[in-house]
């Protein structure tokens, strides 16, 4: 059985994927800055690491005697953004990928899963987005196309990467945890006019599609992890205040969001129409095609 080694497994996206490949049997080693894992209690197949990525050390170690590597690890961006907070998120993300290439194997047949984001085009109107286009120039931009050229760095070695370019996952924990509680206070409504693109992505859909091309050897380069479903924020937030029986036309003018929380704030009114078009040409089966049930799974699962 083929050993499986998740970067940032302490996170949201990283526990449910390690749960995933556990319960098939594979065995899983876990890295990340929490002192102890709850998994290690459940699985025997799971080795928790704990480890700051962004620095070379013993860590490394176990990339070297993987056959497949995840890397997930990058910190929140859910936060205001100072000049110390975009370093980190800028670090976690870039020098964990580097130190993580620099311990594969040449030769050895890994295969390398790592992350980055629709963030990575910027704020793009109502251009349809594929895996061709051009990165944008903004902060999230540019930390995402230098997190994908340390991974693809990798290339150089032999090894198999796929990037997998995230939109919102969908999902009990994530970004809908900091969304809902406006919605449950009869607050909630759209960001700005509501009419930029928003791109999305069930964990399910997230989890399937990651599984996907790590049983498909032959798949490789960049891939849009976003939904096929294609919705403007506004009818996002619709969307969302159905399921939870709460209005959804209370909303935060642009100025306010910009000046309550920065450049965190210009990212969240940006508009990524991205397409998962080499998904959907591999021959990947969404789970979920339409926000609406893929919000009615996640809360009324």
């Amino acid at each position: 059985m083929k050993k499986i080694v998740i970067t940032g497994a302490s996170g949201f996206i990283g526990g449910k994927l390690a749960r995933f490949f556990l319960a098939k049997g594979y065995p899983v080693t876990g890295l990340g800055t929490s002192k102890a894992h709850a998994l290690s209690q459940e699985f025997p197949e799971f080795e928790w690491v704990s480890a700051d990525t962004s620095l070379e050390g013993h860590w490394q170690r176990h990339i070297k005697t993987a056959d497949l590597v995840i890397n997930l690890a990058g910190r929140s961006i859910f936060r205001y953004w100072t000049k110390k907070t975009k370093q980190a998120i800028y670090d976690s993300r870039v020098l964990t990928t580097r130190n993580l290439v620099t311990a594969m194997e040449p030769g050895s047949g890994q295969t390398l899963l790592t992350t980055s984001a629709v963030g990575i085009y910027g704020d793009r109107g109502e251009d349809e987005l594929t895996e061709e286009s051009a990165p944008g120039e903004s902060f999230l931009a540019r930390v995402c196309v230098d997190w994908e050229k340390e991974g693809l760095k990798a290339k150089e070695k032999g090894v198999r990467v796929a990037v997998m370019r995230f939109g919102v996952v969908l999902g009990d924990k994530g970004a809908l945890s900091l969304m809902t509680p406006a919605f449950r206070m009869f607050a909630g409504g759209p960001l700005g006019s509501g009419n930029h693109w928003f791109p999305w992505i069930h964990i399910d859909d997230l989890i399937g599609a990651a599984g996907f091309i790590l049983e498909n050897e032959a798949l490789e380069g960049r891939f849009n992890f976003t939904g096929k479903g294609l919705v403007r924020q506004k009818d996002f937030a619709k969307a969302l205040g159905r399921v939870l029986k709460r209005p959804a036309f209370i909303p935060a003018p642009a100025f306010l969001v910009r000046a309550g929380m920065g450049e965190l704030g210009s990212a969240l009114l940006e508009s990524q129409k991205a397409i998962p078009r080499h998904l959907l040409d591999a021959g990947y089966a969404f789970k979920f095609t339409d926000v609406g049930s893929a919000l009615e799974d996640v809360f009324n699962k």
